[in-house]
């Protein structure tokens, strides 16, 4: 088949246009975090809250997180030898934002195979391609009861204070517990402080309104497994973001409302999903012993253009890397330029696909316009779906396109954009998460290490760790994360089960030792922060993207933002890289004392 000819300066000059008009100079600080009116969107309405005594006691290892980030931590504690492993969470159980986000539609959109941590490890076989919500979050809790997580687990708690006492560190939470710990492992995620637009008179509104989050199924009428919403057949519903969370909701209110509003600043890339059952049969033929290890490095491999015989997972994220490899194979010559220049045909070509997909669903062309997304596909997280563009069909769904403004205001009766006033009974933001905010904020605490130096003052220029774990003048503490390691943004819990794993070969050795401490030496982190600066940087976001959190709102960070990449020679290098680093035994970088 022919391909059409592209027009490429012509794109260039519409992705420009389109990023221009959404700068903003105020950043990550146009949204609002969920105080004063909106502070009860924050409770918990999944678990009884429930009295307990203070902890005052002593354990080897806390776990700050009770996402998949503790959970595959602990795990790997537990299977390291240490029975007292303390996770702490401020939701009602395990899950992290699996806990939280319970919205109607809500799935994981990288395959389920290589998403779900610890499949092999407990047996489960996923129903889906692409599991729903209530099947991950059961999963959670499987791994929390297969481990013996549950016993030492502290939920609904919140730490406020970490304090290195010198072999020790102090845990204060909220529910006055004041406990020592060994070692600490912090995995608090990126996606758990709920931020909302900051709009004017966003506190003026007299309907019902609440944040995905936190959805309530009490007004709505349905609940998490997806029986109908039945309480808003008479309800005029305004949904604020079209981001991941929105194109997976709006093709249930679409279904639900008298007359939806979706309000739109910047249309999401939204490809086919695919998503299917999984055949029993099919799977017990994979599913043989180190099968998802096999499968993890296959997709990484795929992602990372690392050599790999065949694709296992065969999804959206996995095309993007298809397609780059064909083109790269077309080149008669591999430089910097060339290689450059095949990336951006390549995706020029799936954006139009992307593009083109828009107009053969939407039946209304003016909508289909409005729909259509003009940045590269990886400035902003791609999303895969079946059902979201088609909701643009039912004559009770309206897109209100901003043009990039965003919403202008919020009255006590509707939502006002372009001019135009749309009154609605209910306003429902699915605005996200914070993102590009300091790690201390969004943690809710601070670390006072050796000397008295807090965190926060540490990184005061931007995040300096070795192998995005260890850090400096905090001994016995762990990030749990992927950042400054292999930052493979396509499937984050691959990182999180590498940086557990290798947190618990680290607390093994130590204990199996007798060592009190250990920490990464100043030369190390030096050299670890001074290779992820020889790099290439980052392929996702970028300063010519629209804004969104890839590229910090569409904000120099400068510094701070050239920290947050990963291992030069990608993420497949990495994860060779780091398990021959801890299976060596000897652990270089460190100091054990």
């Amino acid at each position: 088949m022919t391909r059409p000819v592209l027009d490429k300066e012509a794109l260039r000059r519409k992705y420009r246009q389109e990023r221009d008009k959404r700068l903003r100079p105020d950043g990550n600080d146009q949204y609002l975090r969920l105080t004063g009116r909106f502070a009860h969107y924050l409770d918990d309405p999944y678990t009884p809250w429930t009295e307990r005594e203070p902890k005052t006691d002593h354990v080897t290892v806390a776990v700050v997180g009770g996402g998949f980030a503790g959970l595959v931590t602990g795990a790997r504690l537990k299977e390291a030898g240490v029975d007292d492993v303390r996770i702490i969470d401020k939701a009602g159980d395990f899950g992290g934002t699996w806990y939280w986000n319970r919205y109607p539609g809500a799935q994981c959109d990288t395959a389920s195979y290589v998403y779900m941590p610890l499949l092999e490890e407990t047996g489960h076989m996923p129903t889906e391609k692409y599991a729903h919500a209530p099947e991950i979050l059961e999963h959670c809790r499987r791994i929390g009861k297969h481990y013996g997580l549950y016993d030492h687990a502290l939920f609904h708690t919140e730490v406020v204070d970490l304090e290195w006492l010198g072999g020790r560190w102090l845990v204060r939470t909220n529910r006055g517990d004041a406990f020592t710990t060994q070692f600490v492992a912090m995995g608090i995620g990126p996606l758990h402080v709920p931020k909302l637009p900051g709009i004017p008179g966003i506190d003026d509104f007299r309907g019902h309104s609440f944040h995905t989050s936190r959805w309530d199924y009490a007004y709505t009428g349905g609940d998490p497994s997806g029986a109908p919403m039945d309480r808003l057949a008479d309800k005029r519903v305004a949904v604020i973001g079209t981001g991941a969370t929105a194109v997976q909701c709006v093709p249930h209110l679409a279904r639900a409302c008298k007359v939806l509003y979706v309000f739109q600043r910047t249309p999401s890339s939204v490809d086919v999903r695919g998503n299917c059952p999984t055949d029993p049969d099919w799977f017990a033929s994979i599913a043989t012993p180190g099968w998802q290890q096999r499968w993890l490095e296959n997709f990484t491999a795929m992602q990372t253009g690392a050599a790999a015989e065949e694709d296992l997972v065969m999804d959206g994220w996995t095309d993007i890397a298809r397609r780059v490899r064909a083109k790269l194979n077309e080149l008669d010559e591999l430089t910097p330029e060339t290689m450059r220049a095949a990336f951006e045909d390549s995706d020029f070509e799936k954006m139009e696909e992307i593009r083109a997909r828009v107009d053969a669903v939407v039946a209304d062309p003016e909508t289909a316009g409005k729909l259509k997304a003009w940045y590269r596909q990886l400035c902003k997280r791609p999303c895969f779906h079946d059902e979201y563009l088609q909701a643009f069909n039912l004559p009770g769904t309206h897109l209100v396109d901003t043009d990039g403004k965003g919403v202008e205001r919020i009255t006590q009766t509707g939502v006002v954009a372009a001019g135009r006033e749309h009154e609605v009974d209910c306003v429902i933001y699915a605005s996200g998460f914070e993102v590009g905010t300091d790690f201390t904020r969004r943690a809710g605490y601070d670390l006072t290490g050796r000397d008295g130096v807090r965190l926060s003052e540490r990184w005061a220029d931007g995040m300096r760790t070795m192998h995005g774990i260890h850090v400096h003048g905090f001994p016995n503490a762990f990030l749990v994360q992927h950042s400054q390691g292999a930052n493979l943004l396509s499937n984050i819990p691959h990182n999180l089960v590498e940086a557990g794993r290798t947190i618990a070969m680290i607390v093994g050795h130590a204990l199996d030792h007798g060592f009190a401490e250990v920490e990464v030496t100043k030369e190390a982190e030096d050299a670890w922060i001074e290779l992820l600066l020889s790099g290439p940087g980052t392929l996702l976001g970028g300063p010519d993207c629209t804004p969104g959190y890839y590229n910090n709102e569409g904000q120099d960070l400068g510094l701070r933002g050239w920290l947050n990449v990963g291992y030069p020679q990608g993420a497949s290098a990495y994860f060779a890289y780091i398990d021959r680093w801890r299976s060596s035994n000897t652990f270089d970088g460190l100091e054990f004392r």
